[in-house]
């Protein structure tokens, strides 16, 4: 259920971007792991890079029920770009949020233009889910800092326009900043692209800060604030990947089903014997429910209400669903699930990672659980 016309309008339009633009290139970039140029400025022509932003940052001031389902829609062609997408709207989050009128005035503008693609810069190789470990160290110095250390698993890394940064000016959970890094700075390298078991067509890297000097104004929040503000984007990029995770679901469910019509056994359509059909209605009982609680918990957060808890709801519900959706797809082709010649498989390999990255599904849990304990 879409909030207005305009918002059925803008769906309808990423549908035909999506049909037009990520199907033909789909299987090919992610076979062969060929970064696929042309696509972000493509969406961004559309603007379909900024639309949870405002309009006078040059924002499409939609509601994030709306922006989600336009993830969906995306992911249900290409699950790689859509995550790159979330983790653009991610990376603007903390300056629009935490940053001063003139920082804002300077940059969020040129993040939201729909030229630029950016990237969230938090993880390191010893630092996942324990984010206040981290060591990457940023030492004042006269007029900023100098950034030492090096952090991983960076969607769009070595191909983003600007990188927000977290790493540590102090000591302690209280000790780490945000900055906001652009591509190029001198003392900025990045490693080779891991080789991925899915989302193999945007690249996932490491980011090695050789005494990389930033200005003071290149500081996000205060200093000590970093961990704060990396937690309050989190919240909105688990509902990106909650809707991400929902767009591949469905689309698994479309094929199975599709499949199930045409395939033929014991003198009947699959899909007529009872013990599929039952498999496909769970599916499909899965997938409604994975796109109620990530819309469940984007409404509370366009009404400026607490979304935490159901945030990590929707990342753990939609995620997991996700993975017994793919798997259940892939049961449906049977042998030819197996296989390269239908898609079903690679959705499986990309359900997979969406149950670890934004937070692991047992971190979840463990916010989830918290919250019930008050």
């Amino acid at each position: 259920m879409l909030p207005t016309e305009e918002a059925r309008d803008l769906i309808e339009l990423t549908r035909e971007i999506a049909d037009k633009v990520l199907e033909p290139r789909v299987a090919e970039s992610e076979k062969t792991g060929v970064f696929p140029e042309g696509v972000f400025p493509a969406l961004g022509a559309a603007g379909l890079l900024s639309l949870p932003y405002p309009e006078e940052f040059g924002g499409g001031a939609q509601p994030y029920e709306v922006y989600l389902q336009v993830l969906e829609e995306l992911a249900s062609r290409w699950a790689a770009v859509a995550v790159a997408v979330s983790v653009h709207g991610l990376s603007c989050h903390p300056l629009f949020t935490y940053g001063t009128d003139e920082q804002k005035q300077q940059w969020l503008a040129g993040m939201l233009s729909g030229e630029t693609i950016g990237a969230y810069s938090l993880s390191e190789s010893h630092a996942g889910s324990d984010a206040a470990a981290l060591r990457c160290r940023a030492t004042p110095v006269d007029g900023g800092y100098r950034i030492t250390g090096t952090k991983a698993w960076i969607t769009n890394g070595g191909r983003a326009d600007f990188y927000t940064l977290f790493a540590r000016t102090g000591e302690g959970s209280r000790g780490i900043s945000c900055f906001l890094v652009p591509a190029g700075t001198e003392g900025l390298s990045f490693g080779k692209p891991e080789e991925k078991m899915g989302l193999r067509g945007i690249p996932t890297t490491t980011a090695a800060y050789d005494d990389v000097f930033l200005p003071a104004e290149r500081r996000i929040g205060e200093e000590g604030q970093g961990l704060s503000i990396a937690f309050s984007a989190l919240d909105a990029g688990r509902l990106g990947i909650a809707a991400v995770a929902t767009g591949v679901a469905q689309r698994a469910l479309d094929e199975a089903v599709a499949y199930a019509k045409e395939r033929e056994a014991f003198g009947r359509k699959i899909i007529d014997h009872q013990g599929l059909g039952f498999v496909l209605a769970d599916m499909a009982a899965a997938v409604d429910t994975a796109r109620a609680t990530y819309l469940d918990a984007a409404r509370r957060r366009d009404a400026g209400l607490p979304y935490s808890r159901q945030a990590s709801v929707a990342k753990l519900a939609a995620t997991d669903a996700a993975m017994k959706v793919t798997t259940d797809a892939v049961q449906v082709f049977g042998g030819y699930g197996y296989t390269q010649d239908f898609p079903v498989e690679r959705y499986m390999r990309e359900a997979k990672v969406m149950q670890i990255f934004e937070g692991t599904n047992q971190i979840q849990r463990l916010v989830i659980a918290r919250h019930l304990a008050g």
